[in-house]
């Protein structure tokens, strides 16, 4: 069985906010080519992980690596030049509302490349046509559904053929069915562009449906790591209230 490569990363990562310790040694290694979750309560650290892993937020101590290279020791134009090899798709979708659904998936490669119009056209026309949008290019963003603003989010985030495409609540505040095609998509888009994904949610039933490994975080620390099956069958207390939504249990309402 061949090994598996590693996408990123982290060792003996801390990162503390005004004498509070946001994230407490962190060591974690993500495959290329998997779904990543990321998981845990409010104020557990997961999206100050993520901002992390993508460059937006210096580490107090520890490494990212990328293919070796610590992220956060890198000069800025090096540090780009990874960034440029990474997607994200935020929560609120973050579309420019005076741009045109084609025009918001243009922006990157319209930023970052020599490319002519004409060809940024036909890949942001790709883009959205993976993602079920084909159709829709000279909409605007107030014309969309919130599923719709997602989809199109998730085109503009593979705009540039990224190799690792991190999601921040991909699924939060859509309904069950749009839920599902979302998350399909996730599972789509990372086996035919070979994508690693690294997803944050507290979304139980998207975790389940998509995650080849799950990491739960818990006041700032690495409390466990495994496939989804060994998730839902974990004897841990926290994971188990967290994944079963108790209110028995170890995590307390008024803790964070």
């Amino acid at each position: 069985m061949a090994e598996k490569k590693i996408a990123i990363s982290i060792r003996d990562l801390e990162k503390t906010f005004d004498g509070r310790k946001v994230l407490d040694n962190i060591n974690l290694d993500i495959y290329q080519g998997e779904i990543f979750v990321i998981m845990g309560g409010s104020g557990s650290g997961k999206s100050t992980l993520l901002r992390m892993m993508t460059g937006g937020i210096q580490p107090t101590a520890g490494k990212i690596l990328f293919e070796n290279q610590d992220l956060h020791e890198l000069n800025h134009a090096e540090k780009e030049k990874i960034k440029r090899r990474f997607g994200m798709s935020f929560q609120s979708a973050a579309l420019l509302d005076f741009l045109t659904v084609e025009e918001n998936v243009s922006l990157p490669l319209s930023e970052h490349t020599q490319l002519t119009p004409k060809i940024i056209s036909i890949i942001a026309k790709m883009k959205l046509n993976l993602v079920g949008l084909q159709g829709f290019e000279r909409f605007m963003p107030s014309m969309l559904s919130g599923g719709m603003k997602k989809r199109a989010g998730l085109a503009r985030a593979i705009a540039m053929d990224p190799e690792i495409v991190f999601y921040d609540e991909p699924t939060a505040g859509l309904d069950p069915v749009v839920c599902a095609i979302i998350d399909n998509l996730i599972l789509d888009l990372t086996k035919k562009l070979n994508l690693t994904s690294i997803v944050v949610t507290h979304n139980m039933e998207s975790i389940f449906r998509i995650a080849d490994r799950v990491a739960m975080l818990y006041k700032g620390k690495l409390l466990e790591v495994g496939t989804r099956e060994e998730i839902r069958n974990s004897q841990d207390p926290i994971v188990r209230q967290f994944i079963n939504g108790s209110i028995e249990g170890p995590i307390k309402l008024n803790e964070e």
